[in-house]
């Protein structure tokens, strides 16, 4: 059974999602040809987005995920409560291994992450419901405890060691 925490409003999850999307344009991706976007919602009110940024030596390449989660930590921001992901595929793609234990860092697990299609968006055929797990328009909702589940993060390393 999955935990729910949707305390996200429908201007807020629009304003992600549209943060994502915006994010997306600054994407610098020439050897993939695979732009994301991603956007943080902070406990404040304030969207900070990122973009992945290649390099030609493959392992220096960021993601948008930790692109944006740096660029908010580096200015202090340290309280999210929503994140969005878009690429241009027309299906949802997850923020990879390496982006979710840095965003498991600083975000709780129930917080809600929106995976959004590059098509968004998408219309459903008349009389047909979404999937579970996925609202209209295609977005799935889900958490990071569901993209990560029994996960590792700080409050481990607060536990007593021998």
């Amino acid at each position: 059974m999955s935990v729910r925490a949707w305390a996200l409003s429908v201007e807020d999850r629009e304003r992600l999602i549209q943060g994502a999307f915006e994010a997306k344009k600054g994407s610098y991706s020439p050897y993939s040809k695979f732009p994301v976007g991603a956007a943080f919602l902070t406990a404040e009110g304030a969207i900070i987005k990122g973009a992945n940024i290649e390099n030609a030596s493959y392992g220096g390449t960021i993601c948008a995920e930790r692109t944006a989660i740096v660029k908010a930590v580096s200015e202090g921001i340290r309280s999210f409560i929503g994140l969005a992901v878009v690429t241009n595929v027309n299906a949802t793609v997850s923020p990879c291994g390496f982006c979710r234990q840095v965003i498991r860092e600083f975000c709780l697990l129930e917080m809600p992450i929106l995976l959004v299609p590059g098509d968004y968006p998408q219309q459903l055929p008349a009389g047909e419901e979404p999937k579970p797990g996925y609202t209209e328009g295609g977005v799935r909702e889900t958490t990071l405890g569901e993209l990560l589940p029994d996960s590792f993060g700080p409050e481990h390393l607060e536990l007593p060691r021998k």
